[in-house]
């Protein structure tokens, strides 16, 4: 062997994958990317306004339980008491998430070191992650998939570790974060479950069968246990939900998953990810991690075959980019410097796409018809609430004293209802009722509530069935042209009720 290459082989930038030598954590490249991330996310958080899906959660944290038809209880708790800390705050709101974010980009890697990477590998695993869409998009505003994208991270660096080091207590450390996570989403569960089949699967096996692997999955089923409970009581209705979104085509449906599956990193570092898949599967040196990719491709099968969302497997892409960077170093070091510029590249593209796309850095004046808007629904979801509140109380304060007294507003979504109820009172409206997941365990209104304001897409059938003197009196308008769900919906106004509420409330119902 000439010096050269012995030099080269030695070089901790050259280390194959698996090699028994473990790298130092490489801090200053790490957390730098995961700096730069946080401030842009919280530079941005307040441009637009709240999503719907947040003026849900912090109406359901106000109504603590164990679980509702959709969730757990951490986000909706998460996002009550960030805004009763600061009320009205998107940027307290959406601290968590960035937060939640960064846990993720720091997760991939510290996997990268796990799996042998030197300081450029982790750097290259974080600074991936860090450009995916599915981490910029969902960490930019609080929702169950931003904490279940970091649970997942964390969950995946802990059972590599354990595979690598062998140190069985770590089962305890992995099962009290998946217990946690259980308590936001069973996502992660599912995430886990995989993996632990493919162990029993691929190996190695011997790790399943220590004490401390009981303790952590009693821990983790303490975390399931208050949903799981709360959903058994209720009928569980999680099923609705599934069967909802299953029939909801989102995503494209089963032609979309696998080109959604491009998108969710971006399609420039879909090379970075395939690499550490593949080298999974096929590298001796990283047998013992193989679980992992038995595991992807098992859930992308069942996936498919159940018609699950296409990000209902994001929480492995950190692992993936974590691999995947070793590989990618690996061809750095082959080659010049005409290689560190394509990946610097690759990423420096890729965060910028993922920031238009899933940030609002677009002015909020030429979202609607955008390309944005036509990418990411999202963004049209966080525009036009207080517009909205401000036509429903028109409504409201047209009508005669007596009348606004026995007047009930009623809504379609959970969106609409937590606008009213988190906007409303400043404009002197009553609490929302709507029949929509969380709001149905909160309701009906009052049998003595006779009249009623109705507001939303497709509510035509139920004023006809249920109401009389109907009339509409206004459209909602955010001004911007949005298509959305509220968007040029009619705001009925009803003089009666034609049964009572408390009689009309299981046809008004809905879980999706």
């Amino acid at each position: 062997m000439s010096a050269s290459t012995s030099a080269s082989a030695s070089s901790p930038r050259a280390a194959l994958p698996g090699a028994p030598s473990l790298q130092r954590i490489a801090w200053a490249p790490i957390l730098a990317v995961a700096g730069i991330v946080l401030a842009a996310l919280l530079a941005v958080s307040g441009r637009y306004g709240y999503h719907r899906d947040e003026l849900y959660f912090i109406q359901a944290g106000g109504h603590l339980a164990f679980g509702y038809p959709d969730q757990p209880l951490l986000t909706p708790v998460v996002a009550w008491t960030m805004n009763a800390l600061a009320p009205r705050s998107l940027l307290a709101l959406r601290i968590p998430a960035a937060l939640a974010g960064v846990a993720s980009i720091v997760s991939a890697g510290l996997i990268a070191r796990e799996a042998g990477g030197g300081r450029r590998a982790q750097a290259i695993a974080a600074s991936c992650c860090a450009a995916a869409l599915a981490v910029l998009a969902t960490s930019h505003f609080l929702t169950t998939e931003t904490l279940d994208l970091a649970f997942s991270s964390v969950v995946c660096w802990l059972l590599v570790r354990l595979l690598r080091t062998e140190d069985e207590r770590l089962w305890v450390v992995a099962g009290a974060v998946l217990g946690i996570g259980l308590l936001n989403k069973l996502l992660v569960g599912v995430l886990a479950a995989a993996v632990i089949g493919s162990l029993l699967v691929v190996g190695p096996r011997a790790l399943l069968r220590s004490r401390w692997a009981a303790a952590g999955a009693a821990l983790a089923l303490l975390g399931a246990l208050p949903y799981v409970a709360w959903q058994l009581a209720h009928g569980v209705p999680q099923a609705a939900v599934a069967h909802s979104q299953a029939q909801g085509g989102e995503e494209g449906g089963r032609g979309g998953f696998i080109p959604f599956q491009l998108a969710l990193v971006g399609p420039l570092l879909v090379p970075v990810w395939l690499a550490g898949l593949l080298g999974l599967l096929r590298m001796e040196g990283w047998r013992r991690y193989r679980c992992f990719a038995v595991a992807y491709l098992a859930l992308v099968v069942i996936m498919l075959a159940t018609s699950g969302k296409a990000y209902y497997i994001a929480g492995f892409y950190p692992l993936l980019l974590g691999f995947g960077s070793l590989r990618a170093d690996a061809w750095l070091e082959r080659g010049g410097s005409v290689r560190r510029w394509l990946l610097a590249g690759a990423i420096a593209l890729t965060a910028a796409a993922s920031a238009f796309i899933g940030l609002s850095v677009l002015p909020v004046r030429d979202l609607g018809g955008s390309i944005v808007e036509k990418l990411d629904s999202t963004e049209g979801e966080m525009v036009g609430w207080p517009r909205f509140v401000a036509t429903v109380a028109s409504v409201y304060h047209e009508l005669p004293p007596a009348t606004r007294a026995r007047t009930v507003i009623f809504t379609k979504n959970y969106g609409e209802a937590g606008a009213i109820d988190l906007f409303g009172p400043a404009r002197g409206l009553p609490r929302a009722y709507s029949g929509h997941n969380g709001f149905t365990e909160w309701g009906p209104p009052p049998n003595s509530d006779t009249a009623a304001i109705l507001v939303g897409e497709e509510l035509e059938a139920t004023v006809a069935a249920d109401f009389s003197g109907c009339a509409v009196r206004a459209h909602i308008d955010d001004g911007l042209g949005l298509n959305n769900q509220e968007q040029g919906v009619p705001v009925w106004f009803c003089a009666a009720t034609s049964r009572p509420w408390s009689t009309m409330w299981t046809s008004l119902r809905h879980y999706n």
